[in-house]
């Protein structure tokens, strides 16, 4: 029998480099076929205004090209890239990613520190050596660092710090210079950022330190060409060596070491002070140096999902659990809104994934904000569903569903239609509309549902609902409901029933 393959590739768009690997699956295990790399330094270019700067956009928009010319023949679907912690702090975000995305040839998401930090893990426990011990996970990026402790495939706790290898060399070496005096100023800024999470992770006990990404490899690069520690490793003896070759070298130009590459180099101070910092946190003698991170992690929640393991149904559960959700009113909302969303998708120009599955998720946390009060509940909803750590979701899937989640109840403003995405303007509308007759006709919360088979047409900005005849006459608490809620949608849709 043929071997089932096919090719997948995943982009970490960071603050200081920007990664690409590409996968070949074959029966469902993955080959790499190729890795490109390019120090872009986006977090150089964040001004202090929080925009992007004209010439660090454009160092990004190009290699962006350069990657989407290697990606010309691969489908739609098959390429995930995520943009991280400069991309979430950057005002403009929305602009570049709309060029980003011409360039690429391929969607961009970005995503929240937390969940970059569970994908990481996940790309560091498939590549690493499975020892049965609990890791703590390390990866200093360009403007944030993310710390995780996991077993196995699952990451258990986990964290973004706000300091990167970029933003310590911005705010202390910026000019080169490295002093016995500026390098402790810098430690110190370093530990007191550190200082609380150290005692967030005190008791998650942790027998196997791993670091991954650049600033890790480069560290350990030195630390082993330079002969103070074995390959594969950083140790806290091979630290303290570097740290005195920085001081040495007096001058970012003058830092000479073995396994140190001149494209490393600019930021590799900066690197190295988090690193300490990060030893000192949390008593680490010996990290093991992954091959894997983010962009492997992608690839592997790829692989999960198509062999059924979904993080983000564990997150809906988790959400419904905590706010105590009427599930089984919530599963009858989701079951009329699908059936309403099979009936118009076409017409509608819906797609299964993600409207589809957008649709669903929105109706069964459509209540979550009763647990805080019934009054503006959708509100209270839509601003924890915002704030939440929601892995599974980029941050736009979840601004969607908590938008969907805050319309669904009373008149639609037009605010709420101007505050959409303009590429998802229009669906986000039509999907709310479906929300809202599905919630509309589950008021009564009755568990023995009395609804007819109702027949939905739309067009443009039109929607009709056909009943069978005579069974808005014995219902007209529904058709009271129906009438008010064609009030409500006006002028955006036009509602009507027969």
């Amino acid at each position: 029998m043929p071997l089932q393959s096919y090719d997948l590739a995943a982009i970490d768009l960071g603050s200081n480099s920007f990664h690409m690997v590409i996968m070949r699956i074959q029966d469902g295990q993955p080959i790499i076929l190729d890795r490109i790399k390019d120090m872009v330094r986006l977090g150089d270019g964040l001004g202090e205004n929080g925009e992007l700067k004209p010439v660090a956009a454009e160092r990004a928009l190009a290699c962006l090209k350069r990657f989407g010319q290697r990606l010309h023949d691969m489908p739609l679907g098959s390429v995930r890239a995520v943009g991280t912690n400069t991309l979430r702090r950057a005002k403009n975000s929305g602009d570049f990613i709309k060029l980003a995305e011409e360039a690429l040839g391929h969607p961009i998401e970005i995503i929240a520190g937390r969940e970059e930090a569970r994908l990481i893990y996940l790309g560091v426990a498939h590549t690493d050596l499975d020892t049965g011990e609990r890791r703590l996970v390390i990866d200093i990026g360009g403007g944030s660092t993310e710390v995780i402790v996991g077993l196995g495939h699952t990451a258990e706790f986990m964290e973004s710090m706000p300091l990167g290898c970029v933003s310590i060399t911005q705010g202390f070496f910026a000019d080169g210079v490295l002093t016995r005096e500026t390098l402790k100023r810098a430690e110190n800024e370093a530990r007191l950022e550190t200082r609380p999470y150290e005692y967030a992770f005190r008791h998650h006990r942790w027998q196997r330190a791993v670091g991954s990404s650049g600033s890790a490899k480069a560290l350990a690069s030195v630390c082993q060409q330079q002969g103070w520690c074995e390959a594969g490793t950083l140790t806290q003896e091979g630290m303290e060596r570097i740290r005195k070759a920085i001081i040495k070298a007096g001058h970012i130009d003058n830092l000479q070491l073995f396994g140190l590459s001149d494209e490393r180099r600019p930021v590799f101070v900066g690197g190295y002070v988090v690193m300490q910092a990060v030893f000192d946190a949390f008593n680490i003698q010996t990290m093991h140096i992954s091959e894997g991170a983010l962009r492997e992690g992608l690839i592997y929640e790829r692989l999960d999902r198509e062999r059924g393991i979904d993080v983000s149904s564990a997150t809906l559960a988790r959400l419904k659990r905590d706010f105590r959700v009427d599930r089984a009113h919530a599963l009858r909302v989701a079951e009329t809104a699908q059936q309403f969303f099979d009936q118009v998708a076409s017409a509608w120009e819906l797609e299964h994934e993600p409207d589809g599955s957008l649709l669903r998720q929105s109706a069964m946390l459509h209540e979550i904000g009763m647990m805080i009060a019934h009054t503006a509940y959708h509100e209270h909803a839509a601003y924890i569903i915002s704030h939440a750590d929601m892995p599974g979701f980029s941050l736009s899937e979840q601004q969607r569903l908590a938008s969907l989640v805050r319309g669904h109840r009373r008149r639609l403003r037009r605010s709420w239609l101007n505050e959409q995405p303009s590429d998802t303007r229009q669906s986000n509308l039509r999907l709310l509309v479906l929300l809202r007759l599905a919630v509309t006709f589950h008021r009564t919360r009755s568990p023995r549902s009395n609804l007819p088979n109702i027949e939905i047409l739309v067009d443009q900005q039109n929607v009709s609902l056909r009943f069978p005849q005579g069974w808005l006459e014995r219902n007209p608490l529904t058709l009271s409901d129906l009438q008010r809620e064609a009030d409500y949608l006006h002028p955006h849709i036009a509602l009507s029933v027969e």
